[in-house]
């Protein structure tokens, strides 16, 4: 059956895994050539109706066995457009196969978070395919406990590179002779992290095709006559990514990279664009990559930024999370830092900040000024609670994420209402794949950038991309909340900083961070970590995002301290004299060399 997917009636589908994306009226996935079996758990378990765009374009081609990169916004359902037709090559095996088989598919992920999620998706999916064997493997986890899981074989093995590389080397029982598939999912994200090397030994140790294997059966050796199939998906194109594809793709097709691409395929025989290396970052002889292309954001997410001076953005923050769950009590939102101390911090103040915000009395009790149920999440917590997190969040309908970029990619959060990037990300594509994680299967979204008067420079960086925000109504919102039991209506006021509900909140959390000496030494690390952090963006973000032009007083205020800390401020003097010392040198240097001349 020809489908030519431009051209197809457009439907929406909820459902938990597809986030913002469009399916195909007139497009099935048996259409697409997956056995029934498979498309009913599709159906029944993860609630697609009908296949996306990104499932619809990749499915065929990987079912015809071609190595494949897809390029695709998040939230596609790109997992499912990779572990359908991988299963369903698995299950029509016959005889079966058998977890003394050992390893058929490796699929690679960056984070915990994402190795969990995509396991649980393959769990579903094989409920009636009991004799696929799912498992995973990743930091944090108990080594011997996954060298007997390997011992005892997994069919489809979900693993981060660091660990995977480990039991390569170190465990004899792993069992991968008849490995067909390895699948790169988010390629991009996993390079990012400084994976390259442990990909490249992988990819030595793996072999690029499929061996003759040595093992028992006919199932054996009917594996072992296919070769391997690689399988690369990144949501964004650079030049890493571009050196992974070369090396481990063998004349790929392409899928996504291009919107105005119309693809003819069926499952019995796709006719696919191809390209080699050289071609994956150019287009009408231009680079296409991350630099250059336009965003797909879904057409449904609200996106604004709000302008806060330094100072009032800890309050402008709690303003806006007071307002969003006071005004709608069951909806998740996600709040994105730079920092794993200002995470700990921020959940600390949130989780036991009290307040009265009318007159205080012998009656008066104080309450938490956010109810709401609160969560953390970054790369330095233990594995078991970083599990626990991603578990909670992903059941709780209502929750407060507080988390770094560790949450911003591939996750699919259900249900996610808005996401303040309280910290601008280094990169455009990070914004995009923060976002992501709200306005997804076809629901409503917002999203909220913070920037300070200093940074707006930050904005056509990213209407390059085609994003364009607008301006969130800061001072409506101040306004509408009542102090003393009084609502106000401020005439002149000359910033932020001087409104009285701001001033207000302001010193009150002053006062209970420096009342306990716990809150004040988390406050200091975080304070210390965040501009390390400033300091640390490259390219032209260097140009916006300049400590010079910060008042370091006004960020402890960010921070609720009282006080700039001493040690952050004496190591930034010394830096500056030391700049200052070393441009003398300079100075003194050139002046001597015209001199001789």
């Amino acid at each position: 059956m020809e489908l030519n997917l431009n051209k197809k009636k457009k439907q929406k589908t909820e459902n938990s895994s597809t986030g913002n994306s469009e399916v195909f009226a007139s497009c099935s996935f048996e259409s697409l050539g997956l056995h029934t079996t498979l498309c009913e758990q599709l159906k029944e378990r993860l609630g697609f109706e009908a296949p996306t765009l990104v499932q619809a374009q990749a499915i065929p081609v990987i079912l015809s066995g071609r190595h494949v990169l897809v390029n695709a916004a998040t939230g596609t359902g790109k997992t499912v457009a990779y572990l359908a037709p991988v299963i369903h090559q698995l299950q029509k095996c016959d005889p079966r196969i058998q977890r003394s088989d050992g390893t058929f598919a490796l699929v690679l992920v960056p984070t915990h978070e994402l190795c969990m999620q995509v396991y649980e998706i393959l769990q579903k999916l094989l409920h009636r395919f009991h004799w696929i064997v799912p498992g995973y493997i990743m930091g944090g986890e108990s080594r011997n406990k996954e060298k007997a899981r390997l011992r005892k074989g997994i069919s489809i093995l979900v693993a981060t590179p660091g660990r995977l590389l480990d039991h390569l080397k170190n465990t004899s029982s792993f069992s991968y002779t008849n490995l067909r598939w390895i699948i790169f999912d988010e390629a991009d994200r996993i390079l990012e992290l400084g994976y390259g090397k442990e990909i490249e030994d992988i990819l030595n140790i793996l072999g690029s095709k499929q061996q003759k294997s040595v093992g028992k059966g006919n199932t054996t050796s009917q594996i072992s006559e296919v070769q391997r199939q690689n399988v690369l998906l990144s949501a964004t194109l650079n030049e890493k990514v571009n050196h992974l594809a070369e090396i481990s793709l063998d004349n790929p097709v392409m899928v996504g990279l291009d919107k105005k691409i119309e693809l003819q395929l069926t499952h019995q025989d796709a006719k696919p664009m191809e390209f080699n290396g050289n071609d994956i970052l150019e287009k009408d002889g231009k680079p296409l990559s991350s630099s250059t292309e336009e965003y797909k954001l879904p057409a449904q997410l609200l996106q604004r930024y709000i302008k806060v001076p330094c100072g009032s953005r800890l309050v402008v923050l709690l303003a806006i999370l007071k307002h969003l769950f006071e005004k709608e009590p069951s909806q998740k939102v996600v709040v994105f830092f730079s920092t794993c101390d200002a995470v700990d911090f921020h959940y600390s103040l949130v989780s036991g900040f009290q307040w009265l915000s009318r007159q205080q009395s012998d009656t008066d009790v104080k309450q938490l000024f956010l109810k709401c149920n609160t969560l953390r999440l970054h790369g330095n917590m233990n594995h078991e609670d970083r599990r626990t997190t991603f578990h909670a969040f992903k059941t709780e309908k209502s929750a407060l994420l507080l988390s770094t970029d560790v949450a911003a990619r591939g996750l699919d959060f259900p249900k996610v209402r808005c996401i303040i990037q309280y910290d601008p990300p280094g990169e455009a594509t990070e914004y995009v794949h923060r976002v992501g994680r709200t306005a997804r299967i076809g629901e409503k979204g917002d999203s909220l950038l913070f920037l300070q008067p200093v940074e707006t420079d930050y904005l056509p960086g990213l209407e390059k991309h085609g994003v364009m925000l607008t301006e969130y109504p800061l001072q409506k919102l101040l306004d509408s909340f009542p102090l003393f039991g009084m609502r106000y209506h401020p005439k002149n006021f000359v910033s932020v900083d001087t409104h009285p509900w701001v001033v207000s909140l302001q010193k009150a959390l002053e006062s209970f961070t420096s009342s306990e000496l716990k809150m004040k030494k988390m406050a200091q690390n975080a304070f210390c970590s965040w501009v390390r952090a400033y300091t640390a963006h490259r390219g032209e973000l260097k140009g916006i995002f300049m400590v010079k032009k910060l008042h370091l007083g006004h960020v402890a205020r960010s921070f609720a301290l009282k006080e700039q800390p001493s040690l952050v401020n004496k190591s930034l003097q010394k830096q500056t004299k030391k700049r200052m010392r070393d441009q003398k040198q300079k100075n003194v240097s050139k002046k001597r060399k015209v001199g001789k001349r």
